[in-house]
């Protein structure tokens, strides 16, 4: 780890995290991750903006010392989780004098983690101003955004924000800015459907706050810092818009191939009808490739199996899953297929209150699938597109 110039006296500690796989045991990782620290060099104080995570923390301080810095008079924390927080105590072992700077409800969550003397702690106010001497340092808070102390810091004479995880993406590179914008649109679009997409009514007003701003860099605690952030600004605009784009998300899971037929009955009436489909397969399921579907899609098909009367477990978790995420989709239907008897629907419909949706009919079949089966799947991908139909014609 090296500190990258971004301007004058304002440096960028990047630990990459090339090899992790998973984020907090649930979320993957395709592309690894970064935890992003900054230092800034005031006339007359220096400031470290946010840590990096514990497994980094050695070479986190080795990086630290090589600058031959001889204090740093504060470490602002953003966001008490320990991707962030967690070298905090290292670094004030290094540089005892330092203060702990943060909103109280971040203090509070800091102290429960980890060992922190009070007498370190100088209180952040949303709005308030902190100044290195030639540098200014604004707070602006951004609760829930994904936690309920998150706050951001506006260095106002370089017009740079940090805005801790909002905005950032899971994307290891040795760039410090986006080199590829596709595939960062990829990594910032699975990182918000996976972190932000259930926040994203406070996402839009943190977004406000942001753009008010008008920041000339935007410099988030995981992945490229945005040297344009219109880029990231236009993308979470429309993702947090309660806009939806006419499209259907199927997620299934087929013991015996009957759902499997459904699945793909229903697929091929609704591209005649000229709908984009995706279909998902629960089992194995990677929650980034769902979380990034509900981001957009209007219509969510819930395919099952029945296991023991009630849905496939891999169905179940990806409706638990999509319903802890409560997306905007405006309709929701299911099908599936059973042996004896089921409760697949109204055990879906428990697990979907987030969903504030229009529920089709379900299509069931016992056994396999015959033409009665598929008589009915007609019928409702006529009623999906008839429904999509009329959203497209309200926006």
């Amino acid at each position: 780890m090296i500190p990258v110039k971004i301007k004058d006296n304002v440096f960028s500690l990047r630990a990459n995290d090339w090899d992790r796989k998973l984020f907090d045991e649930l979320v993957p990782l395709p592309d690894g991750t970064s935890y992003n620290a900054y230092l800034i060099k005031g006339s007359d104080k220096t400031t470290l903006v946010d840590t990096v995570y514990p497994p980094k923390t050695a070479e986190f301080v080795a990086a630290l010392k090589a600058t031959g810095l001889e204090t740093i008079d504060y470490v602002v924390a953003n966001h008490a989780e320990l991707d962030h927080a967690g070298s905090i105590p290292a670094v004030l072992e290094l540089f005892p004098k330092a203060k702990v700077v943060a909103n109280a409800r971040c203090w509070r969550m800091l102290c429960d983690q980890m060992p922190l003397d009070r007498g370190s702690f100088l209180e952040a106010k949303d709005g308030g101003e902190l100044s290195l001497g030639d540098k200014t340092l604004k707070f602006v808070f951004m609760p829930w955004v994904h936690w309920p102390e998150t706050m951001g810091v506006f260095l106002k004479e370089d017009r740079i924000f940090f805005p801790c995880d909002f905005l950032g993406a899971h994307l290891a590179a040795s760039e410090l800015t986006v080199a590829d914008e596709a595939q960062f649109e990829v990594a910032a679009k699975r990182y918000y459907a996976e972190i932000m997409a259930p926040y994203r009514v406070l996402c839009r007003s943190a977004l406000a706050r942001v753009e008010e701003l008008e920041p000339a860099i935007i410099a988030p605690s995981h992945g490229p810092v945005h040297a344009k952030p219109s880029v990231i600004i236009d993308l979470y605009r429309r993702w947090t818009s309660e806009e939806v784009k006419p499209g259907v998300m199927i997620v299934y899971a087929s013991m015996y191939h009957s759902t499997t037929a459904m699945v793909e009955r229903l697929t091929d009436r609704l591209m005649e009808k000229g709908l984009p489909v995706q279909v998902i397969n629960a089992v194995g399921l990677d929650s980034g490739v769902l979380s990034m579907a509900l981001v957009d899609a209007s219509t969510v098909v819930f395919a099952s199996s029945t296991v023991l009367t009630g849905p496939h477990p891999s169905v179940a978790y990806a409706a638990i899953l999509a319903n802890a995420l409560a997306p905007k989709a405006r309709f929701v239907a299911m099908i599936g297929s059973y042996g004896w008897g089921t409760t697949m629907p109204d055990s879906l419909r428990e697990m979907l209150r987030e969903f504030k949706a229009e529920f089709f009919e379900p299509v069931l079949t016992k056994g396999a699938p015959n033409a009665e089966t598929f008589a009915a799947l007609d019928a409702l991908a006529e009623s999906i597109a008839a429904a999509n139909a009329a959203l497209a014609k309200s926006a």
